[in-house]
């Protein structure tokens, strides 16, 4: 009977077009079928059934987990078993991960508390988990902690809620401590988050409605504040809440409105208001920015904050602006690439090139967007570093034979990607640069471009070029490229960091394939350059995927200036916003690129141009300018309509 089954089940796989490489595949894919169909009798039977597959775990594990998801008492003796037989696996480390959770929901934090010192890395929610423990048990120490973390954890998951509580019912953690916390909870993008951080209040607890009504209605609720809204915080605090909310969507309102109340206002919450509406009008490009933060002084303000005031002092062209904003950053914030590069700029038009170069010389020599302009500062345009493999014999042999890494292959063998990539990742934690630079050849044997890039990447900023820069499907792409007139780095750079070159590739919005095009814009490019017979599924297809998405970009660059600044940030976003983003000034392009307000784009734009920059110094073999790829983007018209529909990668 079983042999019947494997067979029916080997026929209708290589029928439908699946890979079944070998003996026992199909009993793999049968059960992850069965745990995605709820067939819990099949589940059992398989897993009963181990035939010395390389995934037999898999199947195991699932029958766990679907049991941990029962009403009753986990299986703890089998879950052990389970943990002692794949000491060290991925598979292990998840599994820990759910018994954890599933002890957490039945408040067992004994329990809790003798698995979780042997996770290995624990997500927030479990980190939150693990202070209850230790609040239960008796261990005060945890509140100190707590305490003292206080501003990491305003975006925590609820889970933390027990512990933050206790601190501050402890008097760990001050009123004003608590209101910070309700501030930015507010600002966020679901302010319902603040609801029981207001329950927290030692004192004048505001009513739950009425910040409700302040967040959802903030223009109504402003304009309808009693008189004596100012008597007590929480009023004061509820319309700087509202202040807050307004902003986000019109900020010279929200102006208006602080101009009519802020002499009812304390100091600090003036000036906090004032910070907010400098934020907001920075993200939105508005020339207000710099006054309202000025406005703002030396008030605290949040790291999103901190940055967007730098932001709008660059584009306003405000160098001493730009200076101080970073001086007055975190010194872990002026660390990064960005603001190190940024005040090495201010510091440059001051005359203080000394300074300034020592700036530039931390992050020169880095392949990404701020270390290639670092150093061309320093008068060194970019040249791909001579090849190197730090791989030997031996960690060829290591890779070959590694337990994780064979899983892995096996996974994306049977199309489980999501499983594969979590496999191959454990694999290489703690893993020295030869290995990672073998694993990353074996990735590219079997054509999984993706992990060999990302491999790469892990065997020094400096080596592996080779890999970490792939340009496959060039049979499919160069012919396009030469048809639409476009730069071939360019259009490897972006499809680098659109799907990393995986033909299956789906995003969350829907843009699918090789350059993840969005089937609204399938549909409009196909219809633009005259392909019959289009339909959405032939976006999987990668030669019909490249030949919308290379005719999309030349649309798009068209549209926009011929510029490659201009026309990444269309790509991903949309050419109407692109536009919208210029300024009524002429403006640098790494300028730009910095103070695009979504992170998402701003982080993609500057990934691209990167990216182009060194495929370009690879396929031409010589030096590459960003700088003159960035060049200047030309002041915003109100002309230009909008080619296509936009997505919004926030």
């Amino acid at each position: 009977m079983k042999n019947r089954l494997w067979a029916t089940l080997a026929a209708g796989l290589l029928l439908s077009g699946g890979a079944l490489g070998e003996a026992g595949d199909a009993r793999i894919l049968a059960a992850r079928d069965a745990v995605r169909n709820g067939e819990r009798a099949t589940l059992e039977r398989l897993a009963a059934e181990q035939d010395g597959h390389v995934l037999d775990a898999y199947v195991r594990y699932w029958l766990l987990t679907n049991r941990l998801a029962r009403p009753e008492s986990p299986p703890s003796a089998e879950l052990a078993e389970f943990l002692v037989n794949e000491a060290g696996s991925q598979l292990a480390e998840r599994l820990r991960a759910d018994w954890l959770r599933r002890l957490a929901k039945d408040g067992d934090w004994a329990g809790f508390a003798q698995i979780y010192p042997d996770l290995q890395a624990p997500d927030a929610e479990l980190r939150c988990h693990a202070r209850t423990a230790r609040l239960m048990a008796g261990d005060r120490a945890v509140l100190a902690e707590v305490a003292a973390q206080w501003g990491e954890l305003v975006d925590s998951p609820p889970a933390c809620e027990p512990a933050l509580r206790a601190a501050v019912e402890l008097g760990l953690v001050g009123e004003d401590d608590v209101w910070w916390r309700v501030r930015r909870q507010v600002e966020g993008r679901t302010p319902s988050a603040a609801r029981p951080t207001l329950t927290w209040l030692p004192s004048g607890l505001p009513a739950i409605g009425e910040f409700d009504q302040a967040v959802r209605s903030p223009a109504q609720y402003l304009d309808r504040l009693p008189p004596n809204f100012a008597v007590a915080r929480a009023g004061r605090e509820l319309a700087l809440a509202a202040l807050a909310r307004l902003a986000r969507d019109d900020a010279r309102g929200a102006h208006v409105r602080l101009l009519r109340i802020q002499d009812r206002l304390e100091g600090g919450e003036r000036a906090y208001a004032y910070a907010v509406l400098g934020w907001q009008a920075a993200l939105g490009l508005r020339p207000e920015a710099s006054d309202w933060f000025r406005a703002a002084g030396n008030v605290p303000m949040s790291a999103q904050q901190r940055a967007w005031r730098v932001r709008s002092a660059l584009r306003a062209l405000d160098w001493p602006g730009v200076r101080g904003a970073i001086e007055a950053m975190t010194a872990a914030e002026r660390e990064l690439p960005e603001w190190t590069y940024w005040l090495g700029r201010a510091l440059a038009a001051e005359r203080k090139r000394t300074e300034a170069e020592s700036l530039y010389a931390r992050i020169a020599g880095e392949p990404s967007f701020y270390g290639i302009l670092a150093a061309e500062e320093l008068g060194r345009p970019f040249a791909p570093p001579p090849p190197g493999d730090a791989a030997t014999a031996e960690h060829v042999r290591q890779v070959e034979g590694d337990p994780g890494l064979r899983r892995a292959l096996a996974l994306f063998r049977l199309d489980m990607r999501t499983e594969g990539v979590r496999e191959w990742n454990w694999a290489l934690r703690g893993r020295d640069d030869g290995f990672a630079a073998a694993a990353a050849r074996l990735a590219l044997k079997n054509e999984i471009y993706d992990r060999a890039i990302n491999t790469a990447e892990r065997s020094g900023s400096n080596a592996n070029f080779d890999l970490r820069y792939l340009t496959p499907y060039r049979s499919i792409i160069e012919p396009q490229v030469h048809n639409q007139g476009l730069d071939m780095s360019w259009v490897y750079g972006l499809m680098r960091q659109e799907s990393r070159f995986v033909v299956p590739a789906r995003s969350s919005v829907g843009a699918q394939g090789l350059m993840q095009v969005m089937p609204a814009t399938g549909k409009w490019v196909a219809g633009k350059i005259g392909l019959r017979g289009y339909h959405p599924g032939r976006l999987g297809d990668p030669e019909t995927n490249v030949l919308l998405g290379t005719s999309y970009m030349r649309l798009i660059l068209e549209d926009l200036d011929n510029h490659p600044v201009l026309a990444s940030a269309g790509y991903n976003a949309g050419p109407g916003r692109a536009r919208r983003w210029r300024d009524d000034k002429p403006l640098e392009g790494a300028i730009y690129a910095e103070t695009i307000p979504f992170d998402e784009t701003r982080d993609y734009v500057r990934k691209v141009m990167a990216n182009t920059v060194i495929y370009a110094a690879m396929l031409e073999k010589r030096p590459q300018s960003l700088k003159a790829r960035l060049g200047t983007i030309a002041p915003r018209t109100l002309d230009g309509a909008v080619l296509s529909n936009e997505r919004d990668p926030q």
